[in-house]
């Protein structure tokens, strides 16, 4: 049986771990290397019996990051975001941490080290954080996952910016036409189909039945759409008319090509100093919010605006869930109170109009019994 050897006035110990391999440590006290001896026996034949999880290797954070951006986020839609978050934030809170030790506490620090950020930044770090541990897991580098909280955050955290009126939308595209017909498509075509702009930026004129009054939508900028998965949107009156003239106008591949005839990349001027020219032009007010100039709206809320009058206009909400291409029928809802008849039912339910004069106080349980 293995025991303690003398080293350099200190007791070594050697064992075979669950892999076979050789490992060693050195203790002052020749009893505390006894003990720790015949402990990593012990453990090493619990893991051979199946009693015992075996040890994760020494991986650190670094090495789990590096696989996760050449194996994971390499397929991810999100990939650039993936390694922003890592570069940025995960890396120099963790880098040479080891995954063994890397415990709630850690991350707990982290968090409240970053209280300047938007909860919704901070949730979504820990969201690939969570995932990247998860891998880690999944690949033996970690036996136990830290169970990590998420800041709560309110899915519509504030009252998003849209096109309020059928005048807002003509007073915009007209002076989106000043600025040129291929920024007066677009615009419209963002206004009135509720696509996003990767989603425009790569349509192909194949993807549009002007006839079948459809279009498939089925890739952004950069590969697939954000949901992944192909949806139809329908081509609607106002904007059937501007297509047709458009597609002789525009007969290359792209509906909407720059101008050298290729796809607009994520931050091409028509989706934001363009824009911002012809919300000026419009008359639209931008506000001050400390040192940040906020203008009426963003390019993306072309999609709300179209959204909201969708459901101003009466229509349905699980058909518009459809037509935005939203995995959940809670993301849609945020338009719901826009319909028409959305408190129809309620009008009337505490009682008829003039039940009222002035200074009294009517209880809601009147006319009932206790």
């Amino acid at each position: 049986m293995a025991k303690p050897i003398q080293h350099r006035g200190k007791w070594r110990i050697r064992w075979l771990d669950e892999n076979g391999e050789r490992r060693s440590e050195v203790y002052d006290d020749r009893r505390d290397a006894t003990f720790k001896l015949h402990q990593h026996q012990a453990e090493v034949e619990e893991i051979r019996r199946g009693l015992r999880a075996p040890t994760p290797p020494e991986k650190t954070f670094d090495e789990l990051a590096d696989y996760w951006i050449a194996n994971r986020a390499a397929g991810k839609r999100s990939r650039k975001d993936d390694e922003s978050i890592i570069r940025r934030h995960l890396r120099p809170a963790f880098g040479p941490s080891r995954l063994r030790v890397l415990g709630v506490q850690h991350v707990d620090r982290f968090v409240a080290e970053r209280e300047r950020l938007d909860r919704k930044t901070v949730a979504n770090i820990l969201t690939l954080l969570i995932s990247m541990l998860r891998a880690a897991r999944d690949l033996g580098w970690l036996a136990i996952l830290p169970r990590i909280r998420k800041p709560r955050v309110p899915i519509f955290r504030r009252d998003y910016r849209y096109l309020r009126t059928d005048d807002e939308i003509i007073r915009f595209l007209t002076a989106a036409r000043a600025e040129g017909e291929n920024v007066f498509v677009l615009y419209a075509a963002a206004i009135y189909t509720g696509m996003r702009a990767g989603e425009l930026a790569a349509l192909l004129w194949e993807d549009v039945d002007l006839d079948g009054r459809l279009i498939t939508v089925q890739r952004s900028f950069d590969g697939p759409t954000k949901s992944d998965r192909v949806r139809h949107v329908p081509i609607l009156d106002p904007l059937l008319p501007v297509l047709r003239a458009w597609r002789l106008r525009c007969p290359g591949p792209l509906v909407f090509p720059n101008e050298a005839h290729e796809m607009h990349g994520p931050s091409a001027r028509v989706f934001q100093e363009v824009l911002h020219r012809v919300l000026d032009a419009a008359g639209f007010p931008t506000t001050m919010i400390g040192d940040r100039v906020v203008r009426y709206i963003r390019f993306h809320d072309m999609r709300h605006t179209f959204a909201s009058a969708y459901m101003r206009k009466g229509g349905d909400l699980f058909r518009l869930q459809k037509i935005l291409g939203h995995q959940s029928i809670q993301m849609t809802m945020r338009y719901a109170h826009l319909a028409p008849s959305a408190f129809a039912a309620d009008y009337g339910r505490l009682g008829g109009t003039g039940t009222l004069r002035s200074g009294e106080v009517v209880s809601l349980n009147a006319g009932k019994s206790e």
